[in-house]
């Protein structure tokens, strides 16, 4: 794609506006950036970039800067503004950071999605790689944004890329060499029209997939697993509990990879991580790896001393026999019911946050069955409440402190605080 001279508007001026800038003046195209935040809300990133000769909106969009671009490039988690629709209508050309960066890449992309795990399998994949001797990169959501890795990159480099739905909305030949979907439950209901075109936005990961390339799909969800046949990939799958080749599977307690051969990798009490989510996306990492060359003695090593996220299933504290643990990364009600899943003792529940969309009424048998009480705060709290009556006590706490104070006074020795 040439891009000297052309006019190139960037939406949102965050960590993938500022590599996207950075990028599009090193390729000596006209930038200018359109963001929602106030200019004192930005700080003095304004006068840096303005110095350097980019044009910056804020505090708003105007319908006449998007009207007046060759190129629109989004930062991820825009929403589909009326701007954007206007440019549609006029066909000016509108992509995401990642569709961008894909044209000037020579190295592979392993480009992770899924509605949950997808940090961790990123993280996870690339410690692997890194270990077993190859010059991997993590970019993407958890990592550095892609673009950033285009001035220095080379054909041996590989780049383990964390995918939002945001990002490959506005994709259309991004394609990774190596795709993983973890599994696919509604999320970002409040900003995908449906969950029909989330969905779709996560399979566009398979859509450009040549032969040559490979998918990893989990066996056991079936919208992930319904995907095995949309490309002209090489399939794996994983599976807790089918058997399944060529891929990794649960068998007793040891985990299995199989391709030409079975081989055990390791066992599943060997995983530093709490919850059976964290088997599929161990199982996950793990087939990237083999498929670039790792032995499995390898990829098990990394794996034992893997020490997780913070804020994804973290032990924070123990007190008087009261385990507290912060999976506030658990964003979803798919994950939530995971996070419960984790947990044999019975659990004091601190639930709310900002509402997605989702169903939470979900969540009523695994609360009936494992939680003691829940304490409900922010802005969710009210739609919670009313999915969950009639399940167990229900407290609302108006800051995080009193709804730890509430769930300690709760909990008995032996028991669990849960933020989720």
């Amino acid at each position: 794609m040439e891009l000297k001279g052309k006019k190139v508007l960037v939406v949102g001026l965050g960590k993938t506006g500022e590599a996207l800038c950075r990028f599009l003046l090193n390729e000596r195209a006209q930038v200018t950036v359109s963001e929602k935040k106030r200019a004192e809300e930005l700080g003095p990133k304004i006068s840096f970039w303005q110095q350097k000769g980019v044009r910056v909106e804020a505090g708003g969009h105007s319908q006449k800067t998007f009207l007046e671009a060759d190129l629109i490039v989004l930062s991820p988690g825009v929403p589909w503004l009326p701007e954007l629709e206007a440019a549609k209508t006029q066909r000016i050309k509108i992509i995401s950071e990642i569709e961008l960066a894909f044209g000037f890449l020579r190295g592979k992309i392993v480009g992770i999605t899924g509605s949950n795990g997808k940090s961790t399998t990123a993280t996870l994949t690339h410690k692997i790689l890194k270990e077993g001797g190859i010059e991997a990169f993590l970019a993407g959501n958890i990592g550095t944004p892609l673009v950033s890795f285009i001035e220095e990159n080379t054909k041996d480099h590989i780049y383990v890329t964390e995918l939002s739905s945001f990002q490959l909305k506005h994709s259309e030949k991004f394609r990774p060499s190596i795709s993983v979907i973890l599994n696919i439950t509604p999320d970002h209901l409040d900003w995908h029209p449906s969950f029909r075109d989330y969905r779709q936005s996560k399979n566009k990961l398979l859509a450009s997939q040549e032969e040559g390339d490979s998918a990893i799909l989990n066996r056991d969800d079936p919208l992930t697993w319904a995907l095995r046949k949309k490309g002209k990939f090489r399939l794996y799958g994983f599976s807790r509990k089918s058997k399944v080749s060529p891929g990794c599977f649960l068998q007793g307690e040891w985990i299995i990879l199989s391709d030409t051969k079975e081989e055990k990798l390791i066992r599943a009490s060997e995983i530093p991580l709490l919850g059976i989510h964290n088997q599929e996306n161990v199982m996950a990492s793990a087939l990237v790896a083999h498929i670039l060359g790792i032995p499995v003695s390898r990829i098990k090593e990394s794996i034992k001393n893997f020490e997780g996220l913070e804020h994804r299933l973290e032990k924070v504290s123990t007190l008087e026999g009261v385990d507290f643990y912060n999976d506030s990364k658990a964003t979803n009600v798919d994950a939530t019911l995971k996070s419960i899943q984790s947990f044999e003792q019975k659990i004091i529940l601190i639930l709310g946050g900002r509402d997605k969309g989702g169903d939470f009424k979900k969540l009523k048998k695994p609360v009936k069955e494992r939680v003691k009480e829940i304490i409900l705060l922010g802005e969710a709290k009210e739609k919670i409440k009313s999915a969950l009556k009639n399940t167990v006590p229900m407290k609302i706490a108006s800051s995080m402190k009193e709804a730890v104070r509430l769930g300690y006074s709760e909990a008995k020795s032996g028991e669990v605080v849960l933020l989720a």
